[in-house]
């Protein structure tokens, strides 16, 4: 098979075996390690996991946007076939916005405070589009109007709209230069639930008219019950389950997405305890050895602390768990996620 042809035929996006090492006074800590897995053209992915457990600087990665002190320690990231130069800065701009772009938590952060927000939008299409200030200001005009805010909004600042607009003024930005991938990290982080509601409604609107591929980092579970169509779950800088929506929600196999699914209130269930998940996650400076999970676990074993779990794969997904492993052949042991 030609080249050309293997481009053709690979996913949109391939995170092979990333890792990445946070340098601190010296000593490398690990932050996330071994990350495999895919997204197709028009796919909605969720990463989930509690803080600390490697979501964001995995999107960030992506991105190619990682923090000063932060290194790529191994694998690669790819884009239709082709290698992502995440770890310079200046190759990586030309895929920034134009193939794949970020919706930031916080909106009020993220925007330019003394600058209307009609400029905000415009300014990617001049300086990745090479848009006049006229077409672009056009194009700012219309990404309002998708996102659901009245165009004659556009000469406010960003203190004068409300969470809501703000979190919708920055879908607009990540859409301006029309993106294969939009990274949401947890978009909508400090909103009110009906706000919530409206903002992750509006991203499944937009993937769908605009056939985008979504990737989700959020640390709740709800959030990706009607939005994705896959969810890696995350815990200590690795993937431990991976699955379809229903799947993980009616069949977990890993004891920290059962944990994750029990503390989600469910009203259908009438009075269902809610289980909050003993213990912290681990720092990077003291993480367990073998699954990083098994001191908060319920069903650890001794092996738990011996070895790092490997995937295993089951019907719908995989999952990093001695739990299956143990009865299992190593043939049948996958390679990634």
């Amino acid at each position: 098979m030609t080249e050309a042809r293997q481009k053709e035929r690979a996913p949109l996006l391939a995170v092979d075996h990333l890792g990445i090492d946070y340098r601190l006074k010296g000593i490398a800590l690990k932050a996330i390690e071994d990350v495999t897995f895919e997204l197709k053209a028009g796919e909605a992915v969720a990463l989930v996991g509690e803080s600390g457990s490697g979501k964001t600087t995995t999107a960030m990665a992506i991105a190619g946007l990682l923090s000063p002190n932060a290194a790529v320690s191994g694998g690669e990231v790819l884009y239709r076939g082709s290698r992502l130069p995440i770890d310079e800065d200046d190759a990586m701009r030309p895929h920034r916005w134009s193939d794949i772009s970020v919706v930031f938590q916080g909106a009020m952060n993220a925007l330019n405070p003394v600058h209307r927000i009609l400029n905000q939008i415009a300014e990617p299409c001049m300086l990745k589009l090479g848009y006049s200030k006229v077409r672009a200001m056009a194009r700012a005009r219309e990404l309002l109007e998708l996102v659901g805010i009245p165009p004659d909004r556009g000469r406010a600042y960003p203190h004068e709209l409300s969470g809501g607009m703000r979190q919708r003024v920055m879908i607009a930005m990540a859409l301006a230069c029309s993106p294969s991938i939009v990274i949401g990290d947890e978009p909508t982080t400090a909103l009110d639930v009906i706000t919530q509601a409206q903002i992750m409604k509006l991203l499944v609107q937009l993937r769908s008219q605009l056939s985008l591929a979504l990737i989700l980092i959020t640390h709740d579970l709800s959030v990706v019950a009607e939005s994705c169509d896959r969810v890696m779950i995350m815990y200590a800088g690795r993937i431990v389950e991976e699955g379809t929506v229903s799947d993980i929600f009616s069949d977990p196999k890993h004891p920290y997405t059962k944990l994750l699914i029990d503390s989600i209130p469910d009203p259908s269930r009438g009075r269902r305890e809610i289980r909050p998940i003993p213990g912290d996650p681990p720092n990077l400076v003291s993480r367990p050895s073998g699954c990083a999970f098994r001191t908060r676990c319920p069903s650890a074993m001794p092996i738990c602390e011996a070895e790092v779990p490997t995937y295993q794969r089951l019907g719908y997904g995989c999952v990093a768990c001695h739990l299956y492993q143990s009865s299992r052949p190593a043939s049948k042991v996958a390679a990634n996620v």
